[in-house]
This record gives structure tokens, C-alpha cells and sequence, in this order.
């Protein structure tokens, strides 16, 4: 998942009513992958790169990488971060390896990306993903706001998932979007 959403890097949100094409189609494509009623919903309901996104990221990066099997497809109502505290399998926050998904709250919601490390004093955790900072990037957060940790259902676990230790200075993102 981390290899598919490092290919995404850098997909902007058009500023003012502008709408980026290429993340409007992401909904298209997860209602083609996946096929279910919400899917469907979702495409028609995601008309803007205004509304929030990184559900919208998560289930593309999702869709893309399932491979038909049905525990590894996005949550039912993706575009709500919070939902994503639902899928694949609980993970300590202590064992946060490299491509688990992590959902934070936030004032209003949550938000969702893909982990890439954390820091030695397990107080801040960086990842990649969407409607960060209106783009694919990444982002070091709060680990103080941790809602849930979730593992993709590995047939095998790739060499690139373990845990690395980041750095403990740096600045924090504190709003998404």
C-alpha cells in the first residue's frame, strides 16, 4: 500500500472551485473495483476536491492493491476517516510498523493515512496520505490523538513492514486539509 501511495505523491487539490480530475476519478475507481452500493454512492456524491479526501486516498490505495479479496477492499463508508478504525486487524499502538493505517481524531472527524515511522518517544507518528496540507505527502502528527491502528490482512507480510524509529524533533501537523 505504501509503494502504491508513494506513486501518488504530490497530487494537489485545485485551489479555489477548481476541482483536480484525477481525485474525483478516484472515486470512480473504487465504485468500478469494488462494486458495492456505497462505492456507487460515493462516486456520485464526490463532486469536489473541497470535500475532505484522505478516506477518498485510503480507499483508491486500497482498491488498487486488494487484489479481489474482500478483507483487503475499503471500508464501507470510506470517505469518513473514522470508518477505517474498522478495517484489517487491531495493531497495538506500541507495534505501529511501516504501512499499518493509522486514524487520528481531529476537531470535526478524523483523518487517515499510512504510516511510515515514529519517533523514539512514541509521541509523534509520520505518514503518508491524502488531503495533507490539500496534497499527497507526508506528514509527521500527534500521536496524542490516536484513535485506532489497523494492519492490512497480509497473505505474506513485506520486507518494507517493520518498525522504524524517527527522529524526535521536528514540527507536528495539527490541522489536515
Amino acid at each position: 500500500m505504501v509503494r502504491v501511495a508513494m506513486e501518488m505523491l504530490g497530487t494537489l487539490e485545485n485551489p479555489g472551485s477548481g476541482n483536480n480530475p484525477v481525485i474525483l476519478g478516484w472515486a470512480d475507481e473504487v465504485a468500478r473495483t469494488c462494486g458495492r452500493p456505497y462505492d456507487k454512492w460515493a462516486a456520485d456524491f464526490y463532486n469536489a476536491d473541497s470535500i475532505p479526501w484522505c478516506g477518498l486516498f485510503m480507499a483508491v490505495v486500497a482498491a488498487r492493491t486488494c487484489q479481489g479479496r474482500p478483507e483487503r477492499m475499503p471500508p464501507k463508508n470510506y470517505l469518513a476517516a473514522l470508518a477505517w478504525s474498522n478495517w484489517g486487524q487491531v495493531v497495538p499502538p506500541k507495534e505501529i510498523q511501516v504501512g499499518d493505517v493509522i486514524v487520528l481524531v481531529r476537531n470535526g472527524g478524523g483523518h487517515v493515512f499510512l504510516a511510515v515511522g515514529v519517533s523514539a518517544d512514541g509521541k509523534r507518528i509520520m505518514g503518508i496520505g491524502g488531503n495533507q496540507r490539500d496534497r499527497v505527502c507526508f506528514a509527521d502528527f500527534d500521536a496524542a490523538r490516536l484513535y485506532a491502528v489497523r494492519r492490512p490482512a497480509y497473505r505474506e507480510k513485506p520486507a518494507g513492514a517493520r518498525r522504524v524509529i524517527l527522529a524526535t524533533d521536528g514540527s507536528v501537523s495539527i490541522e489536515e486539509g
